[in-house]
């Protein structure tokens, strides 16, 4: 059995920023850059706390002996903003192989403009050699963040966890 407790799954989460360090920025830059080429990106940082919280597999998938916690986040900085999400996890009997996906909707303030948008994760480790995206789901984006674009990057130092927001709106348009 593979079940993952919180403290593996914060692990999981921290192994694959901190073991990837440079790597994982080089990486995500470069997808950030093709992903977005040409566009007009705007680039913020700030601080987050986050609180994971275990969760019973739905009863039809238990055997498949994944790991599920509840995701709550608060940002700090020029994104003024709270999340929830979900996140599964696994975690493989080979060291340094493990993998999550995780959905978390963020809901606030992002540069002056109100509304909420998708945050999509993919994180995994291969025997230590670890990678994450963090990648702004297309048209999730309501009220001023409508039209969002853009790319998170997750940094963890000195037990902080810190992000930096690559994204872009569309110009705010006028009333008519």
């Amino acid at each position: 059995m593979f079940k993952i407790s919180n403290r593996i799954a914060l692990s999981l989460c921290a192994a694959c920023l901190l073991q990837a360090g440079a790597t994982y920025a080089s990486a995500t830059e470069t997808n950030s850059n093709q992903l977005n080429q040409g566009k007009n990106m705007q680039q913020i940082r700030g601080s987050f706390e986050v609180q994971l919280q275990a969760q019973p597999a739905a009863d039809a998938i238990v055997s498949a002996e994944l790991g599920r916690r509840t995701i709550v986040k608060q940002f700090h900085g020029e994104l003024q903003a709270s999340s929830l999400g979900e996140m599964l996890s696994v975690h493989t009997p080979v060291k340094g192989s493990a993998a999550y996906v995780a959905l978390e909707r963020v809901s606030g303030t992002l540069s002056g403009r109100q509304g909420s948008f998708v945050l999509m994760h993919t994180g995994l480790m291969d025997k230590g050699q670890s990678s994450l995206t963090v990648q702004v789901v297309p048209d999730s984006g309501t009220d001023a963040l409508q039209g969002l674009s853009g790319s998170m990057q997750i940094e963890i130092r000195e037990g902080k966890h810190f992000y930096v927001f690559d994204y872009q709106l569309p110009s705010a348009q006028s009333p008519d």
